[in-house]
């Protein structure tokens, strides 16, 4: 491979108000910048700048031995970027949708979240998977999935997710620091909402990448959610007010491994949890929260751990998927009847 370009200077001012899909192309551009070993590889991410456009304009500027238009085959996206961090480069790899992740499934897991362990520590894998996740879009089979419980069950991999601008802009260049693979899950459907564009502070000190955090004080009852269920989730606290009912809420950010320091804290506090989530409910990450709630909690509930998740079923067809994903009358109705236990 060509030696890497040279990164062009940055323009960022201080502070800048943006969306979350911005945040993440500011934090990959970032990365690049610090970073001459940075390589992005994906499926359309050069020209096209991806099909969210959130590598836009970083092939442009990084060029194209930085900035990868591979073929469409995702397990020779992850094995190749396999082969790249053995010989010292940290690869970004985007799936253009979760649902096209599973060709390149034994790669991430035999290969990606084993050779550390394998070679008893002396090969490191510092390989990024950004995956878009999640439904809402209007899309057709295989384009709305949330496999994020999948590998938060494998040994080696860590996994994490955004959902605010904010996270979005840190942790992504926390997430290619790392030596330890990561798959970075990214709510797609939020990627250009205006009504979740935040000031980013690019001057700041990012929180830790691996740490669940209180977004919302309350007294009544804990909400735990994480990607695109914790818009949902604020949503349905600020409703419960206009009836008196005061709803912590706390973004989960890491789902392997799991900070539930906080969410034990303030279980203590509420005596109830809903664990919110666009996932089937069957042997999920709401399932672990649950489990690991009564074991840690128990003389402290008032009612049983709740879930509100995504149905036991393939993902619907679009015209069906405001039915599917936890929206804001089936958290409050969760919280009903939490409280009146």
């Amino acid at each position: 491979m060509a030696a890497p370009t040279k990164a062009p200077e940055s323009v960022e001012s201080a502070v800048q108000k943006l969306t979350i899909g911005k945040a993440i192309n500011l934090g990959l551009r970032r990365a690049m910048e610090e970073d001459p070993k940075v390589l992005m590889m994906g499926e359309d991410v050069g020209k096209l700048g991806g099909v969210f456009r959130i590598t836009d304009g970083l092939q442009k500027d990084f060029g194209e031995q930085r900035v990868l238009d591979t073929p469409l085959a995702e397990s020779g996206i992850i094995g190749t970027a396999v082969g790249l961090a053995v010989r010292g480069f940290r690869p970004v790899c985007e799936i253009q949708f979760e649902g096209f992740i599973f060709p390149g499934f034994d790669q991430i897991v035999s290969q990606l979240a084993k050779l550390h362990y394998r070679s008893q520590g002396k090969i490191k894998m510092p390989v990024v998977i950004r995956v878009p996740f999640g439904g809402g879009i209007g899309a057709v089979e295989h384009h709305s999935e949330s496999p994020e419980s999948l590998f938060a069950h494998v040994a080696g991999l860590k996994v994490v997710s955004c959902s605010n601008a904010v996270d979005a802009y840190w942790m992504i260049q926390q997430a290619i620091k790392s030596d330890d693979p990561i798959l970075f899950f990214e709510p797609k459907r939020l990627y250009h909402s205006g009504a979740l564009r935040a000031d980013v502070d690019t001057s700041a000190t990012p929180e830790p990448l691996f740490a669940s955090r209180v977004i919302r004080q309350g007294t009544s009852a804990t909400v735990v959610a994480y990607g695109p269920s914790v818009k949902v989730a604020m949503d349905a606290a600020t409703a419960a007010q206009d009836d008196g009912v005061s709803l912590e809420v706390i973004d989960l950010r890491t789902l392997s491994p799991l900070d539930l320091d906080p969410v034990f804290a303030s279980v203590r506090k509420t005596g109830r949890l809903i664990a919110v989530s666009e996932a089937p409910s069957e042997s999920s990450l709401t399932s672990e929260i649950a489990a690991r709630v009564q074991q840690e909690c128990f003389y402290s509930l008032e009612a049983p751990v709740l879930r509100v998740t995504g149905f036991d079923t393939p993902y619907p067809p679009a015209k069906l998927e405001e039915h599917y994903l936890p929206d804001l009358d089936r958290v409050l109705h969760a919280v009903d009847r939490s409280l009146a236990w």
